[in-house]
Parts: C-alpha cells; sequence; structure tokens
C-alpha cells in the first residue's frame, strides 16, 4: 500500500482488497477500518475494496492540533485517499460520522463518487436536538481526555443504539467494545469536539440535497432513535434516494446485522449498475393521498 499523506502532512493507514470497481468504505466514530471486515470478505469478490482509519484512529497519525478535525477536514482526506491510490471515482459506504462524510462528498464531490450509502447518520442533526447533542459531545471528549478510551468504552459500547447488537451477538459486540476500548484517547477526544460536535446540521443543507443526482441508498435501524427522522427527512428530499429500514436493529447496523446489510447494499449496487436506480418519478409527490383530487 502506498502511504497516504494528506495536505496538512497526516498520514492515513489504508487497506484494499480486491479487483473491480472501486468501493469505499467510511466506519463510524466508535469503529475504525477494521469494522468493515464482514463487508470487505463480502464484496471483494467483486469489488476493490477500500478502507482506512480516520485520522486521530491508530495506526494512522493522531494530529494533536484541534484544528486538524472537522468535517470538512473528514471530507478531504477521503479524497486524499482516493488521489492517492489513484482513483478517480468511487462508489462510497459510510456508517454514522462516516455516513455524514459519504453525504457531504456526494455535495462536494459529485465528480468523484459514482454512488452513495448512507447509513446511520443523523445524530444532532434535528434543529431541536441540537444543542443536546453537541452538549452530550463535548461531555463525551472530555470523558475521554480525562479517563482514557478504556474506561469510556465500558459506558458508550452499551448506550441505547448499541444493545441491539450486545444482545443479538454477544461475541461480536465484545469485539467491538474491545476495539473501541483501545483507540487513542487523545484521538477520540478531538474527533468528538472537531467532527462530531462541531458538523452542521443535516437539516440546513436540504437545497443543497434536493439537487443530488448520485444515486443515494440511506439506511438506518428501526431501534436507533437519533437516526430515524433524519433518515426520512433525507429520503424526502434527495430526489435519488431511496430508504431502508432494518428492522430490531441499532446503530452498529453493518456488524449488527452483515448479511441484511451486505444483501440490500449488493442490491443498490446491482440497480445502480444497470440503471434502474431512477430519480423519483415526481408523480408520487403530489399531496393527494389517491390522486382522485
Amino acid at each position: 500500500m502506498p502511504a497516504i499523506v494528506t495536505d496538512d502532512g497526516v498520514t492515513l493507514h489504508a487497506q484494499e482488497t480486491g479487483t473491480g470497481e472501486p468501493l469505499l468504505f467510511l466506519h463510524e466514530f466508535a469503529g475504525d477500518h477494521r469494522s468493515w471486515e464482514p463487508q470487505v470478505r463480502f464484496f471483494s469478490a467483486a469489488f476493490r475494496c477500500i478502507t482506512y482509519a480516520a485520522r486521530g484512529y491508530l495506526p494512522s497519525d493522531v494530529p494533536t492540533d484541534p484544528a486538524a478535525y472537522s468535517q470538512k477536514r473528514a471530507v478531504a482526506d477521503a479524497i486524499a485517499v482516493l488521489d492517492g491510490l489513484g482513483i478517480g471515482r468511487a462508489h462510497v459506504v459510510g456508517l454514522s460520522m462516516g455516513g455524514f462524510t459519504a453525504l457531504h462528498l456526494v455535495l462536494a464531490h459529485p465528480d468523484r463518487i459514482t454512488s452513495a450509502v448512507v447509513a446511520g447518520a443523523g445524530y444532532g442533526a434535528q434543529p431541536e436536538r441540537a444543542e443536546a447533542f453537541r452538549a452530550e459531545s463535548m461531555l463525551t471528549a472530555a470523558a475521554f481526555a480525562a479517563e482514557g478510551a478504556a474506561k469510556v468504552a465500558e459506558r458508550y459500547a452499551i448506550g441505547p443504539a448499541r444493545v441491539q447488537f450486545q444482545n443479538k451477538n454477544p461475541r461480536g459486540w465484545a469485539e467491538f467494545a474491545a476495539a473501541l476500548a483501545a483507540h487513542s484517547s487523545l484521538g477520540s477526544a478531538l474527533t468528538m469536539r472537531g467532527v462530531q460536535a462541531a458538523r452542521p446540521s443535516l437539516y440546513a443543507l436540504t437545497a443543497e440535497l434536493t439537487q443530488v443526482r448520485i444515486p443515494v441508498l440511506v439506511l438506518v435501524g428501526d431501534e436507533d432513535e437519533g437516526c430515524l427522522e433524519p433518515a426520512l427527512m433525507l429520503k424526502r428530499t434527495i430526489p435519488t434516494s431511496g430508504l431502508v429500514v432494518l428492522p430490531r436493529t441499532g446503530h452498529t447496523a453493518n456488524l449488527e446485522e452483515p448479511d441484511v446489510f451486505n444483501r440490500v447494499v449488493d442490491e443498490f449496487l446491482a440497480a445502480q449498475a444497470r440503471g434502474a436506480w431512477r430519480q423519483r418519478d415526481p408523480r408520487s409527490l403530489s399531496a393527494s393521498t389517491t390522486g382522485m383530487s
């Protein structure tokens, strides 16, 4: 693998498996590049799968400057990975923090994105929840800084949208929790402050979202309460989007329900490839229920 070095000198650890069209995976805050293993095992039979650890996540660099962390920087880092691997366009799959980045890639770099899966994206997006989300994010960042990742993981890994994973697959959840506990405490604190707490609301981007023409799949678990309403908003706003809701599923959907996740993403990619993922028919947007009035 070539070294991926960003324009501000940060080295990112990337891995690629398989050949075919590029498929870039963007991990969530509580995950890292390893979180996509079930997807890489499945999709690498037909795609060139790329994963990487975001800045602040070992073995990528952990910058100490708080200004090195932002939503804009996360988007630039994804482009740096594509550039470093000589990739012009790619499909992108992002979960949570990675889902936000996937959506911003669609908005800022439509020439680089073939299609996008936006999974579990929405925490703090609703205007009425933004202040509480920022406050909780700052408390979480302070906990990472003061207590360390190992202690914080004991609470974070059993959050209200994580217990579904623990109940369904205790062994898989334990692996997820152990990986979170080993994250860089500094990197986690700075990522929580600079990316999570400071990112713009999706609801402030609705005008831009209505102009999206790239195929988008919005995916959410039905027990991922913080993401349900934003997922509906994205479906109603992005004319090329489709919505999948996974039943009895929380936030860590790709690990909690890997077979279902892989199948729906695979069907989406296949539909896009054959030109069957089209813009929404405007006749379906009538205020009438039956079309008779």
